[in-house]
């Protein structure tokens, strides 16, 4: 288990885009997560958003991942701490958010307001984000390359 822990903590710790890509990450869905959660920038709170969730038919389990991974895996990946086990699962919240909602709109997001919703060009951004993070890792400043890497 140590080993698997170590493979995939592991990252290297003098990549300063990886730190660029997770800092830019954050700036855009932590505000997601803590208007979700907590009801800052103008959102609704954890009761609120469960009830919503709900209301679309989204299970509870879910509801609650979405809410969590939104805000604590923001944080995680902040801190470059499990980065790659993060970015495997916002990659997988992310992409559910391209089929479920966001795909129906098309592509382009709804700079005019004639669309029936947001298009998912700014989801691929995001996925390029986490895709690179999920292969190479925290990079630097991460907490990953501090526990995982190897002494030399």
């Amino acid at each position: 288990m140590n080993s698997l822990l170590t493979k995939i903590g592991q990252t290297n710790p003098a990549a300063i885009p990886l730190l660029i890509l997770r800092i830019a990450f954050v700036i855009v869905m932590f505000p997601h997560g803590a208007q979700l959660l907590v009801g800052w920038f103008g959102g609704y709170g954890y009761a609120a958003s469960m009830g919503y969730f709900s209301s679309i038919g989204i299970p509870s389990v879910i509801s609650f991942l979405i809410i969590f991974l939104e805000f604590f895996g923001s944080i995680f990946i902040l801190l470059g701490l499990f980065t790659r086990l993060f970015a495997l699962a916002l990659t997988g919240l992310v992409t559910g958010m391209i089929l479920m909602v966001h795909i129906h709109a098309g592509f382009f997001m709804n700079w005019f307001g004639n669309l029936k919703g947001e298009g998912f060009e700014y989801h691929i951004l995001m996925l390029s984000m986490l895709l690179s993070l999920l292969i190479a890792g925290g990079g630097k400043a991460s907490l990953d390359a501090l526990l995982f890497n190897k002494k030399v």
